[in-house]
């Protein structure tokens, strides 16, 4: 069943009303929010964990939960929230619509976020392409500071609170979040060894949480209409609303706010227009950005778009970036150009991923043309495995994945080209 419209989060998603402080307000944002604040902590972080939501930023890791690691009380240092809006992953563009549009919200979802976890100040990452989100988001930040809702005694809760935005530089990487961190500090954009993990030594060395945009952006909402509104919505363990990219070979590429759990070619049929040329002319579709292995049509026929659903089939929900791909896609030639891109942005910092990237693309490209043996196949995907797991962030598994789905659903395809190409070969001489 889909949506119904009263349980809309993003409710400007598409820019048609007034993204500032007056439009925020006629939907709804900053209603007595002090009351939410006067819950307290304790009680904050009960009603996250309550409601189930899974962070939006790919890893599906419990909100409640995330923010229950940070210290209950300080031992002198200060904590920080850090919102993630790099948004580098190809085929993502959700987190710059809200910020665009509904920039309120996440401004809100920070100053709640922050009280929670006992931070007096928060900053947004936000990817430096983002020239007119981050134009929105500082109007934004700077209404809320002139309307007394952040900034000393925020919303006259008692509450001191500081926003800050920083552009980022332009680096894929930096969507990780203690690369993320080590940008903030000025440093180069590198993954940092785990333990110790953000909640215990985070920006500055201090107690830190870092969140996706559209985990943060949904919290007042959630804590306004209670856990139990939220975990209302989608399937067990896969609770709420969330905002969907669908993009490549529809009709309509959008961004749409639909429930956890919805079929995927139901959304696609639905809010896309469905796929060009009608479902029968579908090839594949990747279902939560480039990162996460591919799904052929007769899996996408039935799955359901969230967290367990994916991973039962091999792959994942990730940021929810639909990526369809009808029958005219080269489909090998697609995966090596993924490729590509995780070589380009691998760090360098860990051997498997910085040798291995660029050892897989230089493969893909061959296989692209068909210029291999059939025992390659099986070279190509052992190398996978070897790099899976083996780095001290998910780019090595993000590099690895979209191969790995690959040889498991079109490897008939991957063999052909070779025994194609071994007959022009054999032809010619």
């Amino acid at each position: 069943m889909a949506l119904q419209d009263k349980d809309r989060i993003f409710t400007n998603l598409y820019g048609f009303q007034d993204f500032r402080l007056a439009g925020a307000r006629k939907r709804g944002d900053w209603d007595n929010t002090k009351a939410i604040l006067d819950l307290g902590r304790d009680a904050i972080i009960q009603q996250m964990k309550d409601s189930g939501l899974r962070g939006r930023g790919g890893a599906g890791f419990s909100a409640g939960l995330k923010w229950s690691f940070m210290p209950k009380k300080s031992d002198g240092r200060p904590h920080y929230l850090v919102v993630n809006a790099d948004e580098g992953e190809p085929g993502t563009c959700k987190d710059r619509d809200i910020m665009r549009h509904d920039p309120h919200k996440l401004v809100e979802g920070c100053l709640i976020a922050s009280f929670a976890i006992g931070a007096n100040a928060c900053y947004i990452y936000i990817r430096g392409e983002f020239a007119r989100e981050a134009e929105n988001l500082q109007t934004a930040i700077d209404e809320a500071y002139a309307a007394g809702l952040i900034g000393k005694n925020a919303c006259g809760s008692g509450w001191d609170f500081d926003l800050y935005l920083h552009r980022g530089a332009g680096a894929y990487i930096c969507g990780e979040e203690t690369a993320l961190i080590e940008s903030l500090e000025g440093k180069k954009g590198q993954p940092r060894l785990k333990p110790p993990f953000p909640a215990g030594a985070g920006l500055y060395g201090c107690p830190t949480t870092v969140n996706n945009v559209e985990t943060i952006a949904v919290a007042p909402t959630i804590l306004r209409r209670g856990p139990a509104w939220f975990a209302g919505i989608g399937r067990q363990n896969n609770t709420g609303t969330k905002v969907f990219c669908i993009s490549g070979h529809v009709n309509k590429p959008c961004n749409v706010e639909e429930e956890m759990g919805i079929p995927l070619k139901e959304i696609i049929e639905r809010h896309a227009g469905g796929v060009r040329g009608g479902w029968d002319n579908l090839l594949a579709i990747i279902p939560g950005g480039s990162s996460v292995p591919v799904l052929p049509k007769a899996i996408c026929d039935t799955v359901l778009m969230d967290f367990d659903s994916l991973r039962a089939q091999r792959s994942g929900l990730g940021t929810a970036a639909v990526i369809v791909m009808d029958k005219s896609t080269d489909i090998v030639k697609a995966i090596a150009r993924l490729s590509k891109f995780y070589m380009h942005e691998s760090c360098g910092q860990c051997t498997p991923c910085r040798e291995g990237t660029g050892w897989m693309w230089r493969v893909m490209e061959r296989m692209v043309r068909g210029d291999a043996d059939i025992a390659e196949i099986d070279m190509l995907q052992e190398v996978t495995t070897q790099i899976d797991g083996h780095t001290i962030c998910a780019l090595g598994d993000a590099a690895a994945w979209p191969i790995q789905g690959l040889i498991r659903h079109f490897r008939p395809e991957m063999e052909r080209r070779i025994a194609e190409r071994r007959g022009l070969k054999q032809a010619a001489e």
